[in-house]
């Protein structure tokens, strides 16, 4: 689980570089409503001088939709990982918006788990979620062959028209690679320009793929002149496409195709190039810079002319981040702008547009309300309010089957060697086991595959017990001396400012908010599960290295700031009080802990 903190220095820096970008990055040129004014169609482009073609939507592109209108976005998000991707698209949406929006997720079990925890935390206001469950809609496209990296969840947009609200008109569907620069209104505002008889809104392919001369013998699927990229933005008019029987029109035109063609290439959007060539008149022809494909092989760059223009950026290649294109570095950079940028600053209230807030946030903003802002502890006050973004499983992670056994890891360790079933610890056993902690000075540090090849280091002088050299009683209650020599877990006992990194039940106690920042939070923990008589086990294979790193903003206040430890020996003191209303006279010997030093200066 990785927990959002509160909002830092970084998030509004990370804005600054944004705005320096795009309002100093310049391409050179002019455009002309999605294309460089004067330059040709892209190369070999049959379509590129047929009207309307890339530009249909330059006429009055900025009508905007009504303030309070609600937009909605569909997006495919299958599986952990991409949950990440979704979460980096949601900032660079919300970022820009000024409509209230309703989500339609498509997810699996895993990741609807992670997002529904993450918008639960987030709070973000006018922001609502629906979700849909990939797994049932899997049979409706799985005897579709296709060699996409994508697999079965690229073949998903075909039906979402079918699962959607039967009431809900239209629909932006979004992939998780693309990011947003600019207001997501202005492109629902295209859904204007729609005519009667057009269902889909698509940017033109920005590839020589439906050409089919890529190399010999290069056979893709039916298209209309270069084809429509339907991997980042479309636009689906829902209820004129139930009208023309949108389920059965691409079924019969995917199974038709497939008599002759082994496989989709590039999932869905060859099916629906293959219904568009068939049926011209369905699509509506939309402005590339609502669609930039960044892959090896487009010809993005003759879409924009300077930063201001982009309005998507659409990372359409298996490289992502590192694909090949003249401007990646100002395209990266927004990207990870929008990545690192903390997404509480999101939280900010929404005006002018009634709606109900977020669960419990009304209660929240009350007590923050009351709340002194020029009292000396504010901050700390206020974090203890605070509901922190969580998401869980934020890195890449691929989960083994359940076990009744299963260990959530919060620090590198190896699964061969966690020794959980070894122990054969009872339910109604309480026990945290500690992984003993080393750390090294040097910045690159091969880590050792054994215990062996770890004393070797540490004899070496290569590797230190954890912190021994500025607060040696944080660790030393584990032993060191007893660790090189054990084979079996051995039971060691609380002491003041114990603080090791312990392997616990889900159930056990949670650390206390009020301790953010720096300063005592696992020192906190542990007292209480020593409280709650939990056993201290050291394991006799596992431990943990610590790499070195710049020091934190708030070490470096705790070091600077007589108020800030003043604030933080409030928050033990109270800490303390808890612990005597909670457990009595067992708590007394606590209260030795106020009389140590209160950390490495």
């Amino acid at each position: 689980m990785l927990r959002r903190g509160r909002p830092r220095a970084l998030g509004a820096a990370a804005l600054l570089l944004l705005l320096l970008l795009i309002g100093f990055f310049q391409f050179g040129g002019d455009l002309e409503c999605g294309r460089l004014r004067g330059a040709p169609a892209l190369d070999r482009d049959p379509q590129g001088d047929r009207p309307g073609h890339n530009r249909s939507a330059c006429v009055q592109e900025r009508q905007l939709p009504r303030k309070c209108e609600l937009l909605h976005v569909a997006i495919v998000c299958a599986g952990q990982n991409s949950s990440r991707d979704v979460a980096t698209l949601v900032k660079s949406m919300l970022f820009y918006r000024k409509n209230p929006l309703r989500l339609h997720l498509v997810t699996d079990a895993v990741a609807r788990n992670v997002l529904e925890t993450l918008f639960h935390t987030w709070m973000v206001p006018a922001v609502w979620v629906s979700f849909y469950d990939a797994d049932e809609l899997k049979p409706q496209v799985s005897w579709i062959p296709n060699k996409h990296y994508s697999g079965l969840y690229g073949l998903l947009k075909l039906v979402l028209p079918g699962i959607l609200p039967p009431d809900l008109a239209r629909v932006i569907v979004l992939d998780t690679d693309v990011t947003f620069a600019s207001d997501i209104a202005e492109l629902w505002a295209l859904f204007a320009h729609f005519s009667d008889k057009q269902v889909i809104g698509l940017v033109e392919n920005q590839s020589d793929w439906y050409l089919g001369n890529l190399w010999k013998n290069h056979r893709p699927w039916p298209a209309l002149g270069r084809g429509f990229n339907t991997a980042g933005v479309i636009l689906l008019q829902l209820d004129r496409l139930q009208q023309a029987g949108w389920e059965q029109m691409w079924k019969l035109t995917a199974k038709r195709e497939l008599l002759t063609l082994p496989a989709t290439s590039l999932a869905d959007q060859d099916i629906f190039n293959a219904v568009i060539k068939e049926h011209p008149g369905l699509v509506q022809p939309l402005p590339c810079v609502w669609n930039v494909q960044l892959s090896d092989h487009t010809l993005a760059e003759r879409c924009y002319s300077q930063a201001s223009d982009l309005k998507v950026i659409h990372w359409n290649s298996p490289k992502k981040l590192r694909v090949k294109n003249k401007h990646v570095e100002f395209f990266r950079n927004l990207y990870l702008t929008f990545q690192e940028y903390d997404g509480n600053l999101l939280r900010r209230e929404f005006f002018g547009c009634p709606s109900q807030p977020p669960s419990g946030a009304e209660q929240l903003q009350q007590a923050l309300a009351q709340l002194d802002e020029e009292d000396a502890c504010f901050e700390f006050q206020q974090q203890q309010l605070t509901v922190h973004r969580v998401h869980l499983t934020f890195l890449p992670h691929k989960p083994p089957p359940p076990r009744p056994h299963d260990v959530t890891l919060v620090a590198q360790l190896s699964m061969d060697r966690a020794s959980i079933e070894q122990l054969e610890l009872g339910s109604q056993r309480k026990v945290a086991l500690v992984v003993p902690a080393f750390e090294t000075l040097h910045y690159r540090l091969s880590f050792p595959r054994s215990k062996a090849e770890l004393l070797a280091l540490l004899d070496a002088g290569t590797l230190y017990t954890f912190r021994y050299h500025v607060w040696p009683q944080g660790h030393a209650p584990t032993d060191y001396a007893r660790w090189r020599k054990a084979q079996a877990p051995y039971r060691v006992q609380w002491a003041a400012d114990y603080e090791p990194y312990v392997v616990v039940p889900r159930d056990c106690p949670r650390y206390d908010p009020r301790f953010v920042g720096f300063g005592w939070n696992k020192v906190a923990h542990v007292v209480e599960l020593d409280a709650q008589e939990y056993e201290f086990l050291v394991l006799p294979e596992a431990f943990t290295i610590h790499l070195p790193h710049a020091p934190s903003l708030d070490i470096s206040r705790f070091r600077s700031s007589p108020s800030y430890r003043d604030c933080l020996q409030t928050l033990k003191d109270e800490f303390h009080q808890d612990l005597s209303r909670h457990y009595g006279a067992a708590a007394l010997k606590y209260l030795t802990a106020l009389q140590q030093p209160q950390g490495p200066a």
